[in-house]
């Protein structure tokens, strides 16, 4: 794989929350699979709710705000930047 690596969880019964262990694990396996320490991206969404992480080494963030589909330019804009780093 080549950066960027995002990882893309689908979260169960609208729960996002609970989506987020299984999102880490797969941003680390991906991590481990690239076999470098480079960032890597998560989202968790519903379709309709948002939630964006990442991991950089050993260091996890999770976004404090969970984005509604409403806020499509914001959510827009987070990816792009997943995308293209800016």
């Amino acid at each position: 794989m080549t950066a960027p690596v995002c990882m893309l969880v689908e979260a169960k019964r609208e729960d996002i929350v609970a989506g987020i262990p299984q999102c880490l694990a797969e941003m680390v396996a991906a991590q481990r699979f690239n076999g470098n320490t480079e960032t890597v991206y998560g989202v968790v969404t519903s379709g309709t709710q948002w939630r964006f992480l990442q991991l950089d080494g050993t260091k996890a963030v999770v976004d404090n705000v969970e984005y509604a589909i409403q806020q499509l330019d914001d959510i827009y804009s987070i990816l792009t930047f997943i995308a293209l780093g800016e």
